[in-house]
């Protein structure tokens, strides 16, 4: 018999935010495979809270692992894959580069491309559906 209800698979986003002037900025990355992204991953039963598992991913993505404080945003239903996300606003101790790189041994290894996209503006870069979606929602979060 066909399994009709299919698990869900929960995502966890830490948010990253920088205020330029009178701009709020989001941090974004480039995958060398898939577009760009915003940080996530899925939560894992090792994880204790969906805080700690923000901060996990955020470091094996990112290599950002000085944050200050977290704050949950809320969570929200990404409508692909059955995927309820949680974001986690995540601020950062030091003050971060306009862009970087940064190597992952996420799936096998690759290089992420970082930079900051200003919220509000109309995206520049090619995405997929799910992440101008999610990048929408932080926007709704973070107003």
């Amino acid at each position: 018999m066909e399994d009709r209800i299919r698990k869900r698979e929960v995502k966890v986003c830490p948010v990253v935010l920088r205020k330029t002037g009178n701009n709020l900025e989001l941090l974004l990355f480039e995958h060398p495979l898939a577009d760009v992204q915003l940080v996530k991953g899925t939560l894992e039963q090792s994880d204790i809270s969906i805080e700690s598992a923000a901060l996990r991913e955020l470091e094996e993505e990112s290599g950002l692992s000085s944050v200050a404080r977290t704050h949950y945003l809320g969570c929200w239903e990404s409508g692909f894959q059955n995927q309820l996300w949680h974001f986690v606003l995540c601020e950062i101790e030091q003050e971060l580069s306009s862009k970087w790189r940064f190597f992952t041994q996420d799936d096998g290894g690759h290089e992420f491309n970082f930079f900051w996209y200003k919220i509000g503006s109309k995206p520049d870069f090619q995405c997929h559906k799910v992440f101008f979606d999610a990048i929408k929602q932080v926007e709704i979060l973070c107003a």
